[in-house]
Order: structure tokens, then C-alpha cells, then sequence
């Protein structure tokens, strides 16, 4: 079992910045690749951007140039930087540990999520 808490959400005005953290503890060998969602009322939750364990990224053109997703394996902890936030960012930012199976090792983890942080951004 994997426990994933995140911190960091909150109001900003437009154009401001916030930084997301999301710690994992439990079975951290389950934890490799990580990822940031983001969900409105009504909507599907969406991608914002990923992260390998060796750091290589990936993100939405939505957040390109403004977002920025690292980790600190040491720690077990990702990060979302948050920069030049816009009125449509706001949402509730979720990470997620995606499942992680290597059956010849008898490796075998469900996806985990975070419990969610709220990020408002006033126009």
C-alpha cells in the first residue's frame, strides 16, 4: 500500500505562482514513474505532466513553459512548480503513482492517488 499526501494548493491571483508537493510513503518500491492530474466539476480528470524515476518529463501544452514537475527520490516527494497561474488553472491538483508490475519479479502495484489540493486562482 502506498500513501500519497499533498500539500502546497491554495488562492493566488492571476500571474502568480504556487508549488506543489505530494510525499509518498508505504511500499515506495511501487512509486517510479509519478504524474499530476487536475479535475473540475462536470470535467474529466486531466494529465498536467509526468516524471520517470530517472527525471525524464512530459507535459500537456496547456502548462508548457509555465509548469515545472520534478521529484526528490531521496525524500519519496514530487513536485509541481507553478508559475504565471491563469483563472483556467484552477482546479484540484491530484497525484498519482501509476501502477507498476514486473511479474518475472513477482512486482505487482495498483495505482495510487493522492487525496487532492484545491488551487483557486482569481482573475
Amino acid at each position: 500500500q502506498v500513501q500519497l499526501v499533498e500539500s502546497g494548493g491554495g488562492l493566488v491571483q492571476a500571474g502568480g505562482s504556487l508549488r506543489l508537493s505530494c510525499a509518498a510513503s508505504g511500499d515506495t518500491i511501487c512509486v517510479s514513474d509519478m504524474a499530476w492530474y487536475r479535475q473540475t466539476p462536470g470535467k474529466e480528470r486531466e494529465l498536467v505532466a509526468s516524471i520517470t524515476r530517472g527525471g525524464s518529463t512530459n507535459y500537456e501544452d496547456y502548462v508548457k513553459g509555465r509548469f515545472s514537475i520534478s521529484r526528490d527520490n531521496a525524500k519519496n516527494t514530487v513536485y509541481l512548480q507553478m508559475t504565471s497561474l491563469r483563472p483556467e488553472d484552477t482546479a484540484v491538483y491530484y497525484c498519482k503513482a501509476p501502477q507498476r508490475r514486473v511479474p518475472l519479479l513477482g512486482l505487482r502495484c495498483d495505482d495510487y492517488w493522492g487525496q487532492g489540493t484545491q488551487v483557486t486562482v482569481s482573475s
